[in-house]
């Protein structure tokens, strides 16, 4: 999954807010300590030589940039997402919105071969290249939860990587798409301004593509085109931008990770706002998920007199259903405390 680096070993961060960014290709007992240090800090780190080709990642944004430079109409014809398909501005089914639209696919084979046929005049090549790109980051993620296990001292080190190759993996894709600046300008309201780049930003004119809100599942593996927007919550409640980078992928802790974890790990919050860019803004995001009848609760590793359990057993489909009955920025893991 990794490819040979020939810089020394080192651990960077970004210049300005010091979000760790871990090179793969190191020594794999160094790196497993940076990520478990990266979830338990701050819940959200990218990584770099990740070994994940760029032919796969430009087939796929290809695949995205046709679909939504197709008309209204078109795109219509892929939804409504209920939970699958095209959306746009509704966010899940509580009134939240956004300045955004997307195609939201369970990520198994079969599901997306069927799909494509509402989203693609060449169906055949657009699941291919879709499920290829879910076949790369899916590896990915279990390649980091299995550095995590063997980091945490877990005897069975596929505990939580297991979750996510099961057949019944509730995992899914999405791909968000948001405006340029210039179009909401020209098309929405001539008043607005591009928002702040300040690491906290109060102003009321800064557009929320998608707002604040925590992952549900176990992981989030994010890339976006090189376009910034991205922000994360750090935890004095600055909201950090996150520099966009063509090369890197960023990973999110998820509220089941936190759970699985005893708290240890943060479900980072997070959202994207408009950015002041001519280009619009296209993420793809894999949402590692167990299958729904998963029983989420700590490792026996991270429960002790000390630490007692945090969070009652609830199983995957539990939580999911709960999530999708509150609105986006909800503290819904709350709700499973003991």
């Amino acid at each position: 999954m990794v490819v040979p680096n020939s810089s020394p070993l080192r651990s960077k961060k970004t210049r300005a807010f010091g979000i760790p960014i871990i090179d793969l290709s190191l020594d794999k007992s160094k790196v497993s300590k940076l990520i478990v240090k990266a979830c338990e800090d701050f819940g959200f780190f990218q990584v770099e030589n990740h070994g994940i080709s760029r032919e796969i990642i430009s087939r796929v944004e290809m695949e995205g940039q046709d679909f939504f430079s197709k008309p209204a109409c078109q795109k219509q014809r892929a939804g409504p997402p209920t939970p699958f398909g095209y959306g746009c501005k509704n966010i899940g089914f509580n009134g939240d919105k956004g300045e955004l639209e997307y195609i939201l696919l369970e990520a198994n084979s079969h599901s997306i071969s069927e799909r494509s046929k509402s989203i693609s005049s060449d169906p055949k090549k657009f699941s291919c290249v879709v499920n290829d790109y879910i076949q790369v980051v899916r590896n990915l993620t279990c390649d980091v939860l299995e550095m995590v296990a063997d980091e945490l001292w877990v005897q069975d080190k596929s505990i939580f990587s297991n979750l996510i190759r099961d057949v019944n993996s509730d995992s899914c894709f999405r791909i968000n798409h948001y405006p340029s600046s210039s179009s909401i300008i020209n098309n929405a309201d001539q008043n607005w301004s591009p928002p702040s780049h300040q690491m906290f930003d109060k102003s009321p004119k800064t557009r929320i593509g998608f707002g604040e809100h925590s992952d549900p599942q176990i992981l989030t593996i994010l890339r976006s085109n090189n376009v910034g927007g991205l922000q994360i919550l750090s935890r004095d409640g600055l909201w950090i931008p996150i520099p966009p980078d063509s090369d890197k992928f960023c990973v999110f802790v998820g509220d089941a990770f936190q759970a699985m974890t005893n708290g240890r790990f943060v479900s980072v919050r997070h959202r994207a706002i408009i950015a002041n860019s001519v280009k619009p803004r296209m993420s793809m995001m894999y949402f590692a998920a167990p299958p729904l009848n998963a029983c989420i609760s700590p490792i026996s590793q991270l429960v002790s007199e000390e630490n007692p359990c945090m969070y009652r057993p609830f199983t995957w489909g539990e939580y999911k259903s709960t999530a999708y009955s509150l609105r986006l920025a909800d503290n819904r893991l709350d709700l499973f405390r003991n």
